[in-house]
């Protein structure tokens, strides 16, 4: 079975790789990228007409919650595949802030049990402590060698310096990243919003910028004490984006990414309530979306995720300070890297799209990313010049939960190919 890309331009960072090419799938794997003559093929295969779009490794998240199990009413690991196809994005990886948590064998087996039959690649990573409660290191050794890709305390960050040292130590033995959520929550105890002039306008209650810079300097000196590979979440500040910078130039394993929301909005995005907008970590100022657009342009932010967050309607419907922090991203990313990013120049779209595919892939340790003769065929198909209005009402997402509703943008997913198969948007491409 082949499938045939016609015409498409290929941007592969992987390779620097960025050309107008035919792009071959035979039985689900790379076959060729240049001039390929559909007419010698066989019968048993489909051509596309791709011209005019842009073809890429299939785009890589590495920060999805998942909710399954436990809070399959927000969203479930086969709704969450659903709306990765359609925003492009190829593999997921979930949180292990699940109920229970994904914080021994077999629950990282149950997430990637009923990932198989998911629309894209599901994989995961397995919780920094047992139970999420920062008290005892989960089993590690065993989460990792049941398919686990790294070891994280997300949404539940691991406040003791002698403990998280212990996690990092560990997953230095099995050559796994430690994923951190970098927040002193001694700081931000019933916090909704930046510090600032418009929280103080909105009478919320602050969080300072510091409950989160604080534990990236100290999450990046325990992993040069413990020389262990470390991955910084969602990193919102200009001084954060600093520490991650004076961190490389030390030569330190430290990787960092930051979501869309950080570079398209600011705290001002609560000015009506919007619960929507309520995320964790906050909002910051324009300075600091100045400074992660920055930090996106030189190299310090390695990635970009969405931290997608799924609420049921419910719950965010709601006064703003009771509602649950988080918002819906699977579906926006793309056109808002693209509206936000690559229109304004902030990077080119082959920059852009390293930081969807190479550099999560790198940072994890996968082999996917790249489109090399012999690779497993999981690709987006990109229309950049496209205009899109997001409509939340329509979304493959159980949730609705985004703050983007309504937002005219650029860029989107035509097609999304995993392993040779088109999981979404076969209508939308060009029989020949």
């Amino acid at each position: 079975m082949w499938l045939l890309l016609k015409n498409g331009r290929i941007i592969d960072p992987s390779q620097g790789l960025d050309k107008v090419a035919d792009l071959l799938i035979m039985d689900g794997k790379v076959s060729k990228i240049g001039k390929v003559n559909a007419k010698k093929l066989d019968n048993n295969g489909v051509a596309y007409d791709v011209s005019g779009l842009v073809v890429t490794p299939g785009l890589i998240d590495m920060h999805v919650h998942l909710r399954e199990p436990g809070q399959e009413h927000k969203e479930t690991i086969e709704t969450a595949a659903l709306a990765a196809a359609a925003g492009g994005f190829t593999t997921i990886v979930g949180m292990p802030n699940t109920l229970p948590a994904i914080d021994n064998r077999a629950m990282v087996e149950y997430v990637l049990n009923k990932g198989m039959s998911a629309a894209v690649n599901v994989l995961t990573t397995g919780a920094a402590t047992k139970a999420n409660e920062g008290k005892e290191m989960a089993e590690i050794g065993d989460m990792v060698n049941a398919g686990a890709v790294a070891v994280s305390d997300d949404a539940f960050p691991v406040q003791s310096a002698d403990l998280m040292r212990m996690v990092m130590e560990y997953s230095r033995m099995f050559d796994v990243p430690v994923v951190v959520h970098c927040e002193d929550k001694s700081m931000t105890h019933d916090a909704v919003m930046n510090e600032g002039i418009v929280c103080s306008i909105l009478g919320l209650r602050p969080w300072p910028r510091q409950a989160e810079e604080i534990m990236i300097a100290r999450n990046i000196m325990l992993a040069e004490l413990a020389k262990c590979k470390l991955h910084i979440q969602h990193i919102t500040t200009a001084a954060g984006v600093e520490l991650v910078r004076s961190a490389k130039a030390k030569g330190l394993n430290v990787t960092a990414e930051t979501c869309p929301q950080y570079f398209s909005l600011t705290d001002e995005a609560l000015n009506e309530y919007d619960s929507n907008a309520k995320c964790c970590p906050p909002l910051r100022t324009q300075a600091d979306v100045d400074a992660i657009k920055q930090g996106l342009a030189d190299g310090t932010i390695d990635v970009i995720a969405t931290d997608h967050a799924p609420h049921a309607i419910e719950e965010k419907e709601v006064e703003i300070p009771y509602a649950p922090f988080g918002m819906i991203g699977l579906e926006t990313a793309l056109p808002l890297v693209i509206t936000n990013l690559v229109k304004p120049g902030v990077l080119s779209l082959a920059d852009a799209i390293a930081k969807l595919t190479e550099a999560p892939a790198k940072a994890l340790g996968l082999k996917s990313g790249r489109l090399t003769e012999g690779s497993i065929a999981d690709i987006t198909v990109i229309d950049p010049e496209a205009s899109v209005k997001v409509n939340a009402s329509q979304m493959k997402s159980m949730a609705r939960n985004t703050p983007f509703d309504g937002a005219e943008l650029i860029g989107k997913t035509v097609a999304t190919i995993v392993g040779g198969t088109v999981v979404y948007g076969a209508d939308s491409l060009n029989t020949i």
